[in-house]
């Protein structure tokens, strides 16, 4: 038997007129990923990279979600239906060198590998297969008609059924995932047809084309496995953002992550938390964020992005994006850490403090009222509320760098690029715009001048 090799080609030209939004259908997001985020990691351990994307409508800003995947995508110019985007597919899957073609439609965002698995162990043994459904609603699916024999003989749109034509509905739907023979399948592309309700060319027709040449055609049934079932609204798109949380959070408490009101708990895919975390709902956690075994997120939180070491506290209502936390450290609450924030071991961000491309050093503290852009604050240093560096003359950028050990009185404003040295003290109230040396005490503000207060009779 000649060996085969299984390309897959990603249906992501819509532009999904039901969920009422300019951006292309495919981007739509869940737990903060677009839907073809999830349908790529279903098919990377069954396909590799070896995997094609149909675009079409908002093209550019797909392209620019997916940079890694941007060189495999082929343009459908008009979204003429699912058959015409395997047209123009066609000499692209050719020149993969593969025998065979996985499609899959990318608004499946909840399907799994093991799902996809199912359906390429039909490939050497049939020249078309694809997965059916039993979902309690049929809705817009298109059936699947099956001779007495129960052999497959076509499938039918839903806007095109016919009772006396087709029979009886059975329940069995089309899951939108197919298999195809490049070999056996060719010759059958030109013959697809645009002679139905939506004026469009159905990859589905293919089915029904493949059993009239007496090619082998199966239906790979998955009962009720909605993982499968495409999202077209934005009701289901909820529905289907649920479920995935929920997934998420059960797998993670029975790893040996400690969640409280796991029910309000939000934690994308690509985070990871290590067993002997503890989180607090209401938190959420998006993206490329690191948890460590022993590391504790109050409740409240809103994070993007981040990592957090062991044994540092994360209190109430904090917005942390980009940010790292080290061993020890506390945030919050009500502390904003933008990209680039760095506490390292016991340092401490409290109360109403901002920071932005800064580092607090080891055991370093800013405990209120205060911005930290473009900063680097040495071990042990402590800045007081109403502390500002201004890191911004209106065009460039300057850093303010505090030694260790540095006292920074409270209502202070650092003028950058400014230095104040180690164990250096700036006086409450000042306006520090030249460095301070290390030892020195700087203070800048106007003398105090008390004068005889006039009283009203």
């Amino acid at each position: 038997m000649a060996e085969t090799k299984v390309t897959a080609l990603i249906l992501a030209a819509g532009k999904g007129t039901r969920m009422r939004s300019p951006r292309a259908k495919v981007l739509q997001t869940l737990l903060g990923e677009p839907m073809l985020f999830y349908v790529y990691e279903a098919l990377k351990p069954l396909v590799r990279e070896n995997i094609l994307t149909v675009v079409g409508h908002d093209a550019d800003t797909v392209r620019a979600a997916f940079p890694d995947m941007a060189d495999r995508f082929v343009m459908q110019k008009e979204q003429l239906g699912t058959g015409h985007a395997l047209q123009v597919s066609w000499d692209a899957l050719q020149k993969t060198g593969a025998t065979h073609c996985l499609v899959i439609n990318g608004d499946t965002p909840l399907v799994t590998t093991e799902a996809l698995d199912r359906l390429m162990a039909a490939q050497g043994c049939c020249d078309l297969a694809f997965t059916t459904i039993t979902p309690r609603d049929a809705g817009a699916f298109g059936r699947v008609v099956r001779d007495p024999e129960r052999r497959v003989a076509a499938i039918v749109e839903a806007k095109d059924y016919d009772l006396n034509r087709h029979g009886p509905v059975t329940g069995e739907v089309n899951a939108g995932v197919y298999l195809l023979k490049l070999e056996t399948m060719g010759p059958l592309l030109s013959r697809l047809s645009n002679e139905n309700k939506s004026g469009e060319y159905y990859i589905t027709d293919l089915v029904e084309l493949a059993v009239a040449a007496g090619l082998s055609v199966e239906g790979v049934q998955a009962g009720d496995d909605l993982s499968l079932m495409g999202i077209n609204s934005p009701r289901e798109l909820i529905t289907a953002e649920n479920a995935l949380r929920r997934q998420i959070v059960e797998e993670l408490l029975d790893d040996g992550v400690l969640i409280h009101n796991p029910d309000t708990v939000i934690i994308g895919p690509r985070a990871t938390v290590e067993p002997g975390a503890e989180i607090f709902g209401h938190c959420e956690i998006y993206g490329d964020s690191f948890v460590t075994a022993g590391a504790k997120l109050g409740s409240y939180n809103y994070i993007l992005d981040s990592r957090f070491a062991t044994g540092c506290v994360v209190r109430q209502f904090n917005h942390i994006e980009g940010a790292s936390v080290g061993e020890g450290a506390q945030v919050g609450p009500y502390t904003r850490l933008r990209p680039g924030a760095v506490l390292e071991r016991d340092a401490r961000a409290g109360n109403f403090v901002e920071m932005k491309k800064a580092r607090l050093g080891e055991g370093a503290k800013a405990g209120h009222l205060t911005y930290l852009g473009d900063a680097e604050v040495g071990a042990g240093a402590n800045i007081g509320a109403g502390t500002i560096t201004c890191n911004y003359d209106g065009k460039n950028k300057f850093v303010t760098t505090i030694g260790e050990g540095a006292f920074i009185g409270s209502n202070t404003a650092l003028v950058a690029p400014v230095t104040v040295g180690r164990d250096a003290l700036v006086g409450a109230g000042s306006t520090i715009t030249k460095d301070v040396p290390e030892g020195q005490a700087g203070i800048a503000r106007g003398k105090q001048v008390n004068i005889k207060r006039r009283l009203k009779k």
